[in-house]
Parts: structure tokens; sequence; C-alpha cells
């Protein structure tokens, strides 16, 4: 049995179609990463599934749960870590979990409180304000917040925003070890390297899912041709390249350039009379999962405009 297993998902506000019959299928145990442009519905899909916000049409069970009758049996099983930082900044690290585990009727709730704060490494600072934490350490925070009352599925949505690398790859390190104990993860994220950590990925861009898989199923189904240019003059090769039939892309790198396109054909021609100037390099390069997504990204229609 899937974690969520959802089918034709529709939510409106007013007139505004914000999620577009989206379906979507997490195996237990799954780390999985939902992507897409600001505003493409992720955050409402997973209100939806959290038993949060009830769908206009669709159905579908989270944690085997019927999504439209059960949502308060799937609020119970589900821990989901909010965009914004949302406990209360004058109280303490402890004093914010014990509330936490009052609200999850948790008992002993000290006991709750003590392990939590010794598997996330937070014993030392447990009388520290939450209001005076890093932004590091307010993420772990609310992660160990999430999964006091040990969740079946964790939902999470953009949860390393702000958050210094060192800080992103600990708590990636965390959810990895939580899925390796059996917790099914969705997270929604704009960092690429943070889609590759996931097992699969789904993207959904203004209400509608675009295309589901591992990385590089989505790499390679999306058809993309990618030459690298190094060389001389780059801004002026971009600035004549940006024009050129079959070039759908061009992308600064560093010192390179990566032109995109989906016909081969059609980006060679166009990049033919480039390869020929003095000091000038075209190569073959490999299609990332970033000009993958600035392709759906170009493709797709704000729902909202």
């Amino acid at each position: 049995m899937n974690a969520i297993d959802v089918h034709g998902l529709v939510k409106r506000f007013g007139n505004k179609t914000v999620v577009d019959n989206v379906s979507m299928q997490v195996a237990p145990g799954e780390i999985v990463g939902f992507l897409g442009p600001n505003g493409s519905g992720k955050t409402t899909t997973i209100r939806i599934m959290c038993g949060l916000l009830t769908p206009d049409a669709g159905s579908g069970r989270v944690l085997g749960y019927n999504l439209l009758t059960d949502s308060l049996k799937i609020k119970r099983e589900v821990g989901y870590m909010t965009q914004k930082f949302s406990f209360y900044e004058d109280l303490t690290i402890a004093e914010n979990l014990e509330f936490v585990a009052r609200l999850y009727r948790l008992k002993p709730v000290a006991n709750h409180v003590a392990d939590t704060l010794a598997d996330l490494g937070m014993t030392s600072r447990r009388n520290q304000l939450a209001g005076t934490l890093s932004g590091g350490w307010k993420q772990r925070l609310a992660l160990a917040a999430c999964i006091m009352h040990q969740p079946k599925l964790l939902l999470l949505d953009e949860p390393t925003a702000g958050v210094d690398p060192k800080a992103r790859r600990e708590f990636w390190d965390e959810i990895h070890r939580l899925a390796r104990d059996g917790l099914t993860v969705l997270v929604s994220t704009h960092y690429m390297d943070e889609a590759e950590r996931c097992h699969r990925i789904a993207y959904i861009s203004y209400g509608r899912m675009l295309t589901t898989g591992s990385v590089a199923e989505v790499v390679a189904n999306a058809g993309l041709i990618t030459y690298i240019v190094s060389g001389p003059g780059l801004a002026g090769i971009a600035a004549a390249l940006e024009s050129r039939d079959g070039v759908e892309q061009v992308a600064p790198f560093g010192a390179t350039l990566h032109v995109v396109g989906s016909d081969r054909q059609e980006l060679e021609a166009a990049l033919s009379d480039i390869a020929a100037r003095d000091g000038v390099t075209v190569a073959p390069g490999e299609t990332s999962l970033e000009d993958v997504f600035i392709q759906f990204m170009a493709g797709s229609k704000d729902n909202m405009a």
C-alpha cells in the first residue's frame, strides 16, 4: 500500500484553479522531491494531503485513510513543516517542544521532550530562546517538533530556505536517516542539489503535474540536447545565439555557456559558425536538472495570470 495515493485533485480559490487534476503516488520509506515555480500549487497540494484543506474534486488515500472523510486521522500521523518558522520565539526550545507534546497528548511529556532533544542533538540548547536561534537551529527545532509524535509521513514545505549549506547537508542526512527507519517524506524545494538527493521527483507547474520519476528519468525524458561553449567573447556569443532557430536556452555557467535545444540538427546548425571562431570551443555537454526545469517553466502558462 502506498503512503500517498491520490488521484485527480482539484482545488479552486474563487475562479482560479490552483491545483488542477494532480495525481501522485509515494511508496512507504520513499523520499520524493516536489518541485515547481513559486505559485505552482505545491503548498496547496501538500495542505490537501495532510488534511488541512478539502479538495474540490479528486480522491485518494494518505497512510491508508480516505482523504475526504478521514482528515483528522491523517493529521495525527503526519508531520508538517511549514515554510515559515512557526514556533514561539519568546519560549525556549524545551518549552516549545513541551507545548507540541501536549498538543499531541504525548505522555509523559518530559520523556518525549528529552528523547526528541537527544535525537537531534539539541539537549545542550534546551533552555535557549527559540527567537535567538540561527536559521539552521530553527530548522532543526521545527523538524524535532514534526517528528516528536513519530509520524509515518513527513511533509516538508521548502524546509531549507535561508539555511547555510552545512546546515542543509546535515538536514538532508537526517531526512535520509529517518527514511531508512521507514518514514515517508514529501519535500518541496527550489534547490536542484536537494532534488538530486531524493529517490524520485515530481514537477508541478501552475497547478498541473508535468512529470515524475528519478532525476535521470526526468532529464532523459525531457529530450534536451546541451552544448558547452567556452572561449573569448562569451557575452557577445550569448547575445547572438538567443535569437537563432534551435536555441531554446543560453545560460552562463562560470567561464562557459550552456546552450540548450530540443532539435539536434537545428542546434548544431545554430552553433556551426560559433565553433569556427578563433579560440572558441563547442563541445557536447550533459543536460542538467536545472535546464529541464527552465524548459518546463518556459512552456507553462501562469494559471493566476
